[in-house]
């Protein structure tokens, strides 16, 4: 799929009849789809869990119970472009899932819980997975509590009181799950479920090693724009440097099961009973929402802290460019494994709750495999690597073609003629490395993603940064309305004839100048601020779950765990608070 900008999506010709089912539910122009990590940073939280409501994109609110910040407690947000007042960050009482609590490896970090749920619903608790119950906070990865009672999984407090959770977090970096260890087959269904993000304290440096880290540290990524990553690296360790970052949570929700629990809290309002005065029916399980963060698609496709999501605050959509190293955080906070599809390539796993694969006749590399689906098991998180790069599409991704529309020959672009808006006069080089892209290795000027195409050394960028040389002056029509008619994998109809110009861009090429080369002699209106702007041209693919039910809505297609992964030029900014 093709888009003019995050608000309007279309399609390449082999996806008319997803566009014309995501237009009808209107997603293709919603606001912005962006994701990061957001949470909560520190080493103290203060956290309740209590009751409330989450909606789906049918119209249904769900009654829900869940993890949230507790009164008093102002969290410091994470990236810290969240913060207030300015910033878009909210830590609700109650939201879905919980605040992802994002800490340091080393770190001693608290969480206090204070169980404000309705009496009826009796005790609860967390347990964090990966943390070994002990009595002292000395040992590598383990967890003391204080207050509260000893239940099956972990200290409960019973409701209006409160139990502090210790966690030594010291070789725990990664990714791990938290939830509640009483009754989950109900609590966790309700939504009680969230994450940890555990930093590396030495990010791509393996440990022992006096070698300095090969990672772009934080805050050389970019230029005029915040950094959207938390760490330069995933683990300690050289092999897992990245670009940018992602974390899923898969869930689903049955809605007669909510429904038993919110009429049976209301008949027994006045329990006293410490184990609670519920006897809710879990099974036969039958769910008909199927979340990604709290959210059913297209609701997911909303910016994160969208303020029409209030107790759903974290979205689903990854952003990239190509090359970008992205690592994609998920965990399985449901009943039901999900075999996830990442569309364009394999994700190359690093890790399985927290622990790192490496090979067994060398610890210095990795062992993970790739993976077409990313199979994610109840109670499970992985790691891993993604990236998209044109390869093997036989075509060439920024549309370049050596003919002017008069068919003159396209001069060479110069350092002056290669800068933002000007380059589609011109036909840039494209130089392989040793990998076959045209990267730094092989003279091109990396962008760092400069909204301008201009570094601030006045350096001009190469606009193609990352192009797959083998397809350089291929382009996809075979017979085009246009002036790219040199042959290609594919016939694209007439954009005046296909589209109006608000769904489709015109083009299913990537960069500032895309729009130019592929429109030819008859190009659509001129887009605006809200539709084809100069900078942006790019290429969407669907990740959705490969269980087809689990991409509904209430048995509505399309819907639930489905969502847009979105290629940009190398010189479009994304910026993640929009």
């Amino acid at each position: 799929m093709s888009y003019s900008t995050k608000k309007n999506r279309g399609t390449t010709p082999f996806s008319w009849a997803w566009a014309i089912a995501l237009a009808a539910l209107g997603c293709a122009a919603g606001t912005a789809a962006n994701a990061a990590v957001p949470g909560i940073t520190g080493t103290t939280f203060t956290l309740q869990a209590t009751q409330g409501y989450s909606s789906q994109p049918d119209g249904m609110q769900i009654y829900s119970w869940g993890y949230g910040c507790a009164s008093g407690f102002t969290p410091v947000f994470a990236p810290a472009v969240f913060n207030p007042p300015t910033g878009l960050g909210f830590c609700p009482a109650m939201q879905l899932p919980g605040p992802t609590l994002i800490v340091t490896e080393g770190q001693i970090v608290t969480v206090t819980l204070t169980n404000n749920l309705p009496p009826a619903a009796g005790s609860t608790s967390i347990v964090f997975t990966g943390f070994t119950p002990s009595t002292t906070t000395t040992a590598p990865g383990s967890m003391t509590a204080t207050g509260g009672t000893q239940g099956v999984l972990a200290m409960e407090a019973a409701n209006g009181t409160t139990v502090t959770y210790t966690l030594n977090t010291t070789g725990k970096a990664g990714t791990h799950a938290y939830y509640s260890g009483t009754q989950p087959d109900l609590q966790v269904e309700m939504g009680m479920y969230g994450a940890l993000v555990v930093l590396p304290l030495h990010p791509g440096v393996a440990p022992g090693s006096t070698a300095a880290s090969p990672c772009v540290a934080l805050g050389h990524r970019l230029e005029g724009g915040a950094e959207y990553r938390l760490a330069p690296a995933a683990y300690d360790h050289p092999a897992t440097c990245y670009d940018i970052e992602y974390l899923w949570q898969w869930g689903e929700i049955d809605p007669v099961i909510h429904s038993q629990a919110e009429a049976q809290v209301k008949a027994n309002a006045s329990c006293t009973a410490a184990r609670g005065c519920l006897s809710v029916v879990t099974e036969p399980y039958h769910p008909r929402y199927y979340v990604i963060n709290g959210r059913s698609m297209p609701d997911d496709m909303d910016a994160d802290y969208a303020p029409n999501y209030p107790a759903q605050p974290y979205n689903g959509n990854p952003h990239m460019h190509p090359l970008d190293q992205v690592l994609i955080r998920t965990i399985g906070q449901g009943r039901w494994e999900h075999p996830f599809h990442e569309h364009a390539n394999h994700v190359r796993i690093l890790a399985r709750d927290g622990n790192l694969l490496l090979s067994q006749t060398d610890q210095t590399k990795l062992a993970g495999l790739m993976m077409f689906n990313t199979d994610t098991w109840p109670g499970q998180a992985f790691d891993g690597i993604f990236y998209w790069s044109g390869k093997g599409l036989s075509w060439d991704i920024y549309g370049h073609t050596p003919k002017l529309n008069d068919g003159t020959t396209r001069p060479a672009c110069t350092a002056a003629s290669s800068l933002l808006g000007t380059s589609s006069a011109c036909e840039p080089e494209c130089i392989p490395d040793a990998n076959g892209y045209f990267t730094h290795a092989s003279g091109a000027v990396a962008p760092h993603f400069s909204a301008t195409g201009v570094l601030s050394n006045g350096t001009a960028a190469s606009l193609n940064y990352g192009e797959w040389c083998a397809d350089h002056e291929h382009p996809l029509e075979a017979n085009p309305a246009g002036h790219v008619g040199v042959g290609g994998a594919a016939t694209l109809p007439d954009p005046l004839v296909a589209t109006n110009g608000l769904w489709f861009n015109g083009t299913p090429y990537l960069g500032p100048d895309a729009v130019v080369r592929s429109r030819g002699p008859t190009p659509l209106p001129p887009g605006g601020a809200l539709q084809n702007p100069l900078p942006e041209s790019g290429i969407s693919f669907m990740w959705h779950s490969h269980n087809e039910r689990e991409i509904t809505t209430n048995d509505v297609f399309p819907g639930g765990m489905l969502m847009m992964m979105l290629v940009d030029p190398p010189v479009w900014y994304i910026d993640e608070t929009l």
